[in-house]
């Protein structure tokens, strides 16, 4: 059935369509072209003079050989997309028909050299990107459509395993090699969910388990290079600022070291378990972590060295129901043994399972003030409060620091823009 271009005509929140054409530049593996558009959920504001300068739609061509990635294959990655572009009303992604993969063999990218691969097809579909953009959008002198360009630091990925999660959903666990500010070369192992493709839910630093002249090892090579879980480090850019907080309560740690005692944290949202890991191991931290979904920390345990034994609890649980659980005296979590419901740190890692404007963190839920009591509760005297916090507005990060500070709690609060 022929596609009606007039429906394109007006923005209509929300709204995601897909479809495919042949390809028209034979340089290109792929014998179709995938179209995907989608419009905001927000609202378009009314259309002012600001629009000379703040386009209200913008196309983008997919990376070449990212054409699987759930980044530009599903309509969250869509999402995310369009919700980091700032004022895009309409997003238009094209690019080659992704090609299914062979459960049997690894999902390998290598950025190309060439960078202007798509150069020609940019030109091919121009007419067709300006049919796709909205009416009004040429009444105010606009009189091309921007094209966006999508640039990260991966120079090349495998996916070691695609998996699911009665909680998360789908997820990818990967091995990366990224740009590096120095002459070395940097081997990372992430954990991404489908639902919030870009974002990295957990990120380590691997090393060969053999030594190897770096320059030999490729990722996804024919030399099957094996990778082990470097722990000694923190990689993950919102990590390293949760742990220097306790540098506020770093006369408390001190003491109680001296007595002999080890500090404790609960760590709401184990993920991977970097910073779990790194409490422990690092910081001689006694560990309870928290995880909803038991599927991500068998991963954990498989791929980024995570270890449930001395000095390391792990519950599978809501962090907030745990919360409010050892609140009221009931210290009893499954996959744990007795829980001591007092510790000198929390930490919250949780994300919004609501992506209708982009990832947050933590849930809006979690801002509650019997939630925020049964924190207080818990926390010894001296003790800290941290959150990792991405706030869909200015506004819900005023109203979460009104939250704490309203139940005299101590909190760090590192805000990830």
């Amino acid at each position: 059935m022929a596609l009606d271009i007039s429906i394109f005509e007006t923005i209509h929140p929300s709204r995601f369509l897909s479809f495919t054409i042949p390809n028209p530049d034979p340089s290109l593996s792929s014998p179709l072209i995938r179209i995907a558009i989608l419009d905001s959920p927000l609202h378009p504001s009314t259309p002012s003079s600001s629009s000379l300068s703040a386009p209200n739609v913008a196309a983008m061509f997919v990376p070449k050989h990212r054409e699987s990635d759930w980044l530009f294959s599903t309509e969250s990655g869509h999402l995310q997309l369009l919700l980091s572009s700032p004022n895009i009303q309409r997003l238009i992604l094209i690019g080659q028909q992704a090609i299914v993969d062979d459960p049997n063999s690894p999902s390998i990218y290598r950025r190309p050299i060439d960078s202007d691969c798509l150069n020609n097809l940019e030109m091919a579909l121009k007419p067709l990107v300006i049919a796709l953009s909205p009416k009004d959008y040429f009444k105010y002198g606009n009189l091309e459509v921007p094209i966006l360009s999508y640039e990260d630091n991966v120079i090349s990925s495998v996916v070691l395993e695609k998996c699911v999660g009665n909680f998360v959903g789908e997820m990818i666990v990967e091995d990366v090699e990224i740009e590096s500010t120095n002459q070395k070369r940097e081997f990372r192992r992430r954990l991404r969910f489908k639902r919030m493709p870009n974002l990295v839910q957990t990120e380590i630093r691997i090393v060969p388990r053999t030594v190897y002249c770096l320059d030999s090892v490729e990722i996804g090579g024919n030399d099957n290079v094996e990778f082990s879980p470097d722990l000694g480090v923190l990689v993950h850019v919102y990590l390293v600022p949760m742990v220097a907080s306790l540098a506020l309560v770093g006369s408390w740690m001190d003491e109680r070291f001296q007595l002999g005692f080890r500090p404790k944290a609960l760590c709401l949202g184990v993920g991977g378990g970097a910073l779990v890991g790194f409490l422990k191991t690092q910081l001689d931290f006694q560990v309870v972590g928290v995880e909803a979904d038991e599927e991500v920390l068998r991963v954990a345990q498989k791929y980024f060295g995570l270890e449930d034994g001395d000095f390391i609890q792990i519950c599978v649980r809501d962090g907030m129901e745990l919360m409010e659980k050892l609140a009221r005296g009931d210290s009893y979590c499954e996959g744990a043994a007795h829980i001591d419901p007092q510790f000198d740190v929390i930490m919250v890692d949780l994300d919004s399972s609501d992506l209708s404007n982009g990832v947050s963190a933590p849930p809006l839920e979690f801002v509650r003030k019997d939630v925020l009591l049964a924190a207080r509760s818990l926390l010894c005297e001296s003790g800290i409060f941290v959150i990792n916090v991405i706030p869909p507005s200015r506004l819900f990060y005023e109203r979460s620091i009104y939250g704490i500070h309203e139940e005299n709690l101590r909190c760090n609060v590192y805000w990830k823009q």
